[in-house]
């Protein structure tokens, strides 16, 4: 049985993929297909704040391309000696927050400890850091244009001090439409897609209704976690199953769920 993930490849050190390998293990035949570009915006003034963390009281990552950011302000040389000497000590006296494995184990490749990684999402994140002793200086978050405003919203309301700096913003990739075109007319209609953010979702819908048609309805929409299930909602979608969290594994036991006669 055939499903499409949207989304770009990255091999583990098995040298595939995760969710390709683990949706095999279901008899799944998974294809990748890539709907999102980045474009990093103001990295001298966040380089500049990475240089100063006595003025902040930890960080907090929700996206792989927030640590991105960080690898690119530490590719200036004197940067990278600086982290290296002093600056990522001074960051680990503090605390850094993070969701989701995938994030986690790149903000553990740049030399931070983390916590918080098992929050699945955003919200369940805000929960946990506000459950903990509020900091006295705010905690420097690194997003996106499009960042949700659960988390932000969730930590002011408990007068948790956050200072947030956009340092990426998402485009629709340049290939989606061909390498769309190309999956339907040679595999035909998945039996399930998987949507792993809301901007993803909004620049590839259009072209999975043209080349669905009327088969649209056949098809199991998945949604790699709550906000995106929303958004998936939010166009009239059926959501046929939710990640229980964003990891391979959770995802292939979640369609494998969705695909069997009488799914969730």
């Amino acid at each position: 049985m055939k499903v499409l993930l949207l989304k770009d490849a990255k091999e583990d050190g098995s040298g595939q993929d995760p969710y390709i390998r683990e949706l095999g293990l279901y008899g799944l035949e998974a294809t990748l297909i890539p709907v999102l570009s980045f474009e990093f915006l103001s990295l001298p003034s966040f380089s500049e704040k990475l240089s100063h963390p006595e003025g902040y009281g930890g960080l907090i990552f929700t996206s792989p391309r927030a640590v991105e950011a960080v690898e690119l302000c530490l590719e200036e040389a004197n940067k990278a000696e600086a982290w290296r000497k002093s600056l990522k000590e001074k960051w680990n006296a503090k605390l850094v927050y993070v969701v989701g494995n995938a994030t986690a184990s790149l903000v553990k490749k740049i030399g931070l400890h983390t916590e918080g990684e098992s929050c699945g999402n955003a919200e369940k994140l805000a929960e946990y850091i506000c459950s903990r002793e509020s900091p006295a200086l705010p905690l420097l978050f690194p997003c996106g244009t499009l960042k949700g405003e659960i988390l932000p919203k969730m930590l002011k309301d408990k007068g948790v001090p956050m200072e947030s700096v956009t340092v990426y913003q998402k485009t629709p990739h340049p290939g989606i439409r061909v390498n769309l075109n190309s999956y339907y007319s040679k595999q035909g209609i998945p039996a399930s897609i998987t949507f792993f953010s809301p901007s993803g979702l909004m620049y590839s819908l259009k072209h999975i209704q043209e080349l669905s048609g009327d088969n649209i309805y056949q098809i199991k929409f998945v949604a790699i976690g709550p906000t995106t299930a929303r958004a998936l909602a939010a166009q009239g979608l059926p959501v046929s199953c939710t990640a229980e969290s964003p990891t391979p594994q959770a995802l292939a036991a979640g369609i494998r769920t969705a695909l069997q006669p009488h799914s969730c």
